[in-house]
């Protein structure tokens, strides 16, 4: 093997700061003085060391610096059912607010077998908090997060424990206000499409769904579990219709109900003359004109400000007492009720 090719075979190794003290004839103190604001050197001198530096492709570290002030600017999200196109809006406008407090994320994918395995790795690392997406993650992985001493916010599930702020959606509130919608237009043959049964977010919005029916003297006609796809929905959808004479559908999340507004066109049923279809969320999809579905809107802007600010005060005050905030859901009126 030549020289040349023994070379490439080797990644190459990353330049320090002692490197750079070297290349220019100066100390490594004053290396790190250099890239630190405010911090005194002679004027001359700092420009050698940046031209050094960005010759020879040096940046600081930036996780060792900020340790030294007790922050690593670090923080865990873990994301939930990323198979659901909710859950990828809520992350990338959460991502984006971190990153413009120069927060730096570390995504964790919490919904499948690997999850326990995923803690524990990436509490190795000095994290300054945990976010979880709690509504689409299943709760003994949500209870275990709160109990590994880091400051957590769960957006999505509420957790009672010390330390443990909470941003949630009044998700029975939204799906009894949309059953309350339907009933008051003259359904009264209802079915619900929910989630997997461990996910918090399908039960509450299940609950919701009885309440308002129990008050106007209905029940539900016929339930199913999906797992918030479109694939499922459709599925459940089509087993319910065949099955039932329902003319009303309230599902536990747009893609369910997307799903279910194609096994009624297959089936040959008028939405919404014949039957009314509803999800849950407002995801971008459910305004397209292809869908224009009914919906409930879950608002992703005012949850992800809530858990910035919640993050914000519980970076500051880490012993600060655990709060919850309860986002409000409303209706989105469209074409499918």
């Amino acid at each position: 093997m030549s020289d040349d090719q023994s070379k490439t075979t080797h990644r190459p190794r990353r330049v320090t700061a002692q490197t750079v003290a070297d290349a220019a004839g100066v100390s490594r103190s004053a290396v790190s003085r250099a890239f630190t604001p405010g911090a005194y050197l002679d004027a001359g001198k700092r420009k050698k060391i940046h031209e050094v530096a960005a010759n020879m492709g040096y940046q600081p570290n930036a996780l060792a610096a900020g340790l030294k002030d007790g922050r690593s600017h670090l923080v865990a999200v873990f994301v939930g059912n990323m198979r659901s196109a909710y859950d990828t809006e809520f992350v990338m406008a959460l991502v984006g607010k971190l990153n413009a407090l120069n927060k730096w994320p570390i995504l964790i994918d919490g919904a499948d077998q690997t999850t326990e395995q995923a803690i524990q790795q990436v509490l190795r690392y000095p994290l300054d908090a945990l976010i979880l997406r709690g509504g689409s993650m299943q709760g003994e992985i949500v209870t275990h997060c709160s109990k590994i001493g880091v400051p957590m916010i769960s957006a999505g599930r509420i957790v009672e424990a010390k330390g443990v702020d909470n941003v949630c959606c009044r998700n029975a509130d939204g799906t009894g206000l949309a059953t309350t919608v339907l009933i008051e237009s003259g359904r009264k043959r209802f079915g619900y499409i929910g989630g997997p049964a461990q996910f918090y977010s399908s039960n509450d919005r299940r609950q919701g769904v009885e309440d308002a029916l129990s008050k106007a003297g209905l029940q539900l006609e016929a339930i199913a579990d999906g797992d918030f796809t479109v694939d499922a929905g459709f599925q459940a959808a089509a087993a319910l219709l065949k099955e039932r004479s329902l003319d009303a559908l309230v599902c536990a999340n747009d893609a369910t109900a997307i799903g279910a507004l194609a096994a009624a066109r297959d089936l040959g049923i008028a939405v919404p003359q014949e039957l009314s279809v509803v999800g849950f969320d407002d995801i971008e999809m459910a305004g397209w004109p292809s869908f224009d579905l009914s919906t409930v809107c879950n608002p992703i802007d005012d949850a992800v400000e809530r858990v910035i600010s919640l993050l914000e005060q519980r970076l500051a005050n880490p012993s600060k007492r655990s709060e919850t905030v309860l986002i409000d859901p409303y209706f989105v009126p469209r074409g499918t009720h």
